[in-house]
């Protein structure tokens, strides 16, 4: 976690803080403030705490003010600090996607299957321990589920092709869309003369390019004024972002079916889905190649993998 505490106001109600996750501004934590009261939209990992406990302070609010805690999913960067921060909001209900809530219940198959892939040391180095929630202080929060906020409405919309766990959360009073990762990726420090790249959150394991893409579009039925990213912060989702997102999700699918039958279809996919998105960001004018390269790597490691996945499995 890095000592530093920015918190920036997106719009009416709305900061957004860095969860201090793998480096800086790579995950974002999103405060919904209304009458003194806190939804909290993705938690980070246990490490993120004291961060949010720094942004509740800057505004002379405590954990006892929190009334939600809502990650738009439950993989591990933006739930994985779930079940301490419901330790410490006793006030608050945890709202999540029916498919993911039992793992937050009971985090034994997130906290093995995570451990499977860094290792038990790693594992506690990212996230800590995964902390059980009480089934009583959770709300599942299926399609078009509406909560009253303190008069503020929160609408949840089913959003699969990231993940069949994910939902997407419309503040209809700000026009502003909570994404998590449906609406990919773009971070402030690639942005060039006003101009942004975005690229699609492909990871594994439910992956589903037609499924992401109609869930793109509903997205745009509500015409957000804001995308509030967790990977990172907000953005406007005008028409070229919208159609480069698009192209992209089709195009690292291409990539998965020219590929992942090859001997060594990680490094051909990854290569590929690298240059193309460094090519993107040459087209706006960002040309500090080796940066970009440094910012994405994980990203599009990541991706690869959910693409090999997905094409082996689809």
């Amino acid at each position: 976690m890095n000592n530093r505490l920015d918190v920036i106001n997106v719009a009416e109600g709305i900061d957004v803080i860095d969860s201090g996750y793998y480096s800086r501004d790579f995950a974002a934590i999103y405060l919904l403030r209304q009458n003194n009261k806190v939804a909290i939209i993705e938690t980070g990992t246990n490490y993120s705490i004291p961060a949010i406990e720094s942004a509740l302070i800057k505004y002379g609010l405590s954990f006892s003010d929190v009334s939600y805690v809502i990650p738009t999913h439950v993989h591990l960067d933006h739930a994985g600090g779930a079940g301490e921060l419901m330790r410490r909001c006793v006030n608050a209900r945890l709202v999540v996607h029916p498919r993911g809530a039992r793992h937050l219940i009971d985090p034994s198959k997130l906290t093995a299957g995570a451990m499977a892939v860094y290792g038990e040391k790693k594992f506690k180095e990212y996230y800590g321990e995964i902390i059980p929630i009480d089934v009583a202080r959770v709300i599942e929060a299926a399609d078009n589920f509406v909560l009253d906020f303190q008069g503020r409405e929160l609408k949840f919309i089913d959003t699969p092709g990231h993940a069949r766990h994910h939902f997407c959360v419309w503040d209809k009073s700000t026009k502003s869309m909570f994404t998590g990762d449906t609406f990919g990726i773009s971070y402030r420090d690639l942005d060039h003369q006003g101009d942004i790249y975005i690229l699609p959150s492909t990871s594994p394991v439910q992956f589903d390019p037609e499924a992401l893409i109609q869930s793109i579009n509903r997205i745009m039925e509500f015409k957000p004024e804001r995308v509030c990213l967790t990977h990172f912060s907000a953005i406007k989702p005008d028409t070229k972002v919208v159609n480069q997102l698009i192209e992209s999700v089709r195009f690292v699918s291409d990539l998965a079916i020219k590929h992942a039958d090859k001997d060594d279809a990680e490094s051909f996919i990854y290569k590929d889905m690298m240059n193309y998105f460094l090519k993107g960001l040459n087209e706006i004018g960002f040309r500090n190649n080796k940066f970009a390269e440094d910012r994405l790597s994980l990203d599009v490691q990541i991706n690869t993998q959910g693409l090999i996945y997905w094409h082996k499995n689809s």
